[in-house]
């Protein structure tokens, strides 16, 4: 068994078939009235969505691969220029119109408002989607923004019910997945191998509502073994389950046990893609063939050191969580020793 803190080495793929935008992000002093106008203090495009988890995966030593389509004006050309530098290969022909666009108004107090437009990000088929050419041994990281619209739903569903034996299917929910339809979400649950989400997206698949407020919610923590069953009841029988609860860390279910991975509470200035970075390092980690405690215990830093960086680019690669992990890790030994 490797150490927690030696950095993974890439054996399967990861392949995102989610939608890579470009977010452009405004910080406003508040929300203008209906109506109204407002000065923006500042403006920056970067390429984001499934982006922040494949840069992530690729800095962390993984193969990362984009199946989902890429238009062909600016956004998507930026957005190509990203992957391309992270190395991060790129398996369906570039199609269509532009790649849409997701514009966010972020307030001082951080709160953040989105407006999403649709572009060739959502012209996917079967056919585009198995230009990955997924086999035994990689991870295929679907998000649940993708069922929302029948577009990317409905081939997705398809592609998965057709690949082969040894490929893990990572579900990451979004906040979208308790409100699809029931047949849409259980069908997709049937297909999932591995499901990591936030504590309010797991506590409503464990309760099968939308509303933390459920008994659910009230009586089990969202990190405890009772609440991890209740997810994985949900789920196929051997699935694993990841509830990921900010500065808290994360509780794992996997082979029958459940393990508590304690989070680094960090002095956080941009929380924004920090579960992302998670979902790509964590996929990183096991494809290494780190045990999964191990493998969220290295994602949970990855995304403690994301936390405290401003902007769009903030993933560490895998050097710079091994030397904060070396950190935790003396500082544990010092205060054992007296020291």
């Amino acid at each position: 068994m490797t150490s927690p803190a030696d950095p993974p080495s890439a054996q399967g793929r990861l392949i995102h078939t989610g939608q890579a935008l470009v977010d452009a992000v405004a910080e406003v002093p508040a929300l203008p009235r209906r109506g109204g106008n407002t000065m923006a203090t500042s403006y920056t495009r970067y390429a984001g969505g499934a982006v922040n988890t494949l840069v992530a995966a690729a800095r962390c030593g993984a193969r990362a691969v984009h199946a989902g389509t890429i238009g062909t004006g600016p956004d998507g050309d930026l957005i190509r220029e990203v992957l391309a530098a992270e190395r991060v290969e790129v398996s369906s022909p570039a199609a269509g119109p532009d790649t849409g666009t997701c514009i966010v108004l972020v307030e001082p107090s951080g709160e953040r408002t989105f407006i999403t437009t649709t572009g060739a990000e959502r012209l996917i088929s079967v056919d585009s989607l198995q230009t990955s050419q997924p086999r035994p041994g990689d991870a295929v990281c679907v998000t649940g923004y993708s069922l929302a619209l029948a577009s990317t739903r409905d081939p997705l569903l398809d592609w998965l019910e057709g690949l082969p034996d040894g490929v893990d299917v990572i579900l990451d929910p979004g906040d979208v997945a308790a409100d699809l339809p029931p047949a849409v979400l259980e069908r997709m649950l049937a297909l999932t191998t591995v499901w990591t989400g936030n504590a309010e997206e797991s506590t409503a698949l464990a309760s099968g509502r939308r509303s933390a407020s459920t008994s659910a919610g009230r009586d089990a923590d969202p990190l405890s073994t009772e609440a991890l069953q209740r997810c994985a009841s949900r789920l196929p029988a051997g699935c694993v389950v990841i509830t990921r609860d900010g500065p808290r860390g994360c509780a794992v279910l996997a082979d029958g046990r459940t393990s508590l991975v304690p989070g680094f509470p960090q002095r956080a200035v941009d929380t924004n893609g920090a579960g992302d970075v998670h979902t790509g390092a964590l996929i990183a980690a096991r494809l290494a063939g780190k045990p999964w405690p191990d493998a969220a215990r290295w994602a949970n830093a990855a995304a403690a050191i994301t936390v405290t960086r401003r902007g769009p680019d903030t993933a560490p690669r895998d050097d710079e969580i091994t030397r904060f992990l070396a950190r935790v890790d003396l500082g544990w030994v010092l205060a054992q020793s007296g020291c």
